[in-house]
């Protein structure tokens, strides 16, 4: 299973993009699991990341994208993530 961390902050334009493009990935990725975190109620997971402004998406653990995530980037980790399963 891959676990894909969404984190957001409530009125964030571009954390709705964000999510729109890994809800769109997500169907082609059927063992992706998705979790939306709000960092302003979460806030040592935004510590744990490092992360200063929302969106960002973690993947494993890993923060992979700050800001709206790239399509082809996503696909491309997902896919090789996907392989090592």
């Amino acid at each position: 299973m891959i676990k894909v961390e969404i984190l957001t902050a409530p009125g964030c334009v571009h954390c709705e993009e964000a999510k729109k493009i890994i809800y769109k990935v997500k169907n082609e990725f059927p063992n992706i699991k998705v979790e939306i975190i709000d960092v302003t109620e979460n806030y040592e997971v935004a510590q744990k990341y490092m992360l200063m402004t929302a969106p960002g998406i973690a993947i494993n653990g890993k923060l992979e994208f700050i800001g709206v995530p790239e399509e082809d980037r996503l696909r491309r980790i997902l896919r090789e993530l996907s392989r090592r399963e």
